[in-house]
């Protein structure tokens, strides 16, 4: 997505091309691969042969696993730099009957708020929390969208 496109709730999910479409990809192919081979050549194939073609599929295994648990953990990590930073910005921004009811909201509620505008953010908390919305509900009431261009 381009940096200087207006993000909104349609469009602001984002793909990291080398992970989403080549890392990916990749790993995934090189397991169907090993499993392919694995079971192709079971029954002509020595136990030995058998057995190294069982640690191909092991190690194809542990790489997918690796690249998606990367991936998870750098997503984690922004999640919770994202909730210390919502309950910053919403420390600064609620009146004080909000204010004290900021640990009420959820991480993903805390993760919906980010993209609200700091002028909308007072109601859209609110309603949050009268209404126990969820983080797509809270991201399709934003109307004024505040930009998030550093996602992972």
């Amino acid at each position: 997505m381009a940096e200087n496109q207006p993000q909104n709730f349609v469009n602001h999910a984002r793909f990291d091309p080398l992970f989403h479409f080549f890392l990916l990809p990749v790993f995934a192919l090189g397991l169907v691969l090993s499993l392919v081979h694995f079971f192709a050549h079971l029954s002509e194939g020595s136990f030995r042969d058998d057995f190294h073609a069982a640690l191909i599929i092991l190690l194809a295994v542990a790489l997918v696993v690796l690249v998606l648990k990367t991936r998870l953990y750098a997503l984690k990590v922004q999640d919770r730099v994202i909730r210390l930073e919502e309950r910053l910005r919403l420390t600064q921004l609620l009146p004080e009957p909000l204010r004290s009811r900021i640990p009420e909201l959820t991480e993903d509620q805390l993760i919906g708020l980010r993209f609200a505008s700091d002028a909308e953010v007072p109601k859209l908390v609110e309603r949050t929390l009268n209404e126990k919305l969820s983080r797509k509900q809270i991201k399709q009431a934003i109307v004024n969208w505040r930009p998030d261009y550093w996602r992972v």
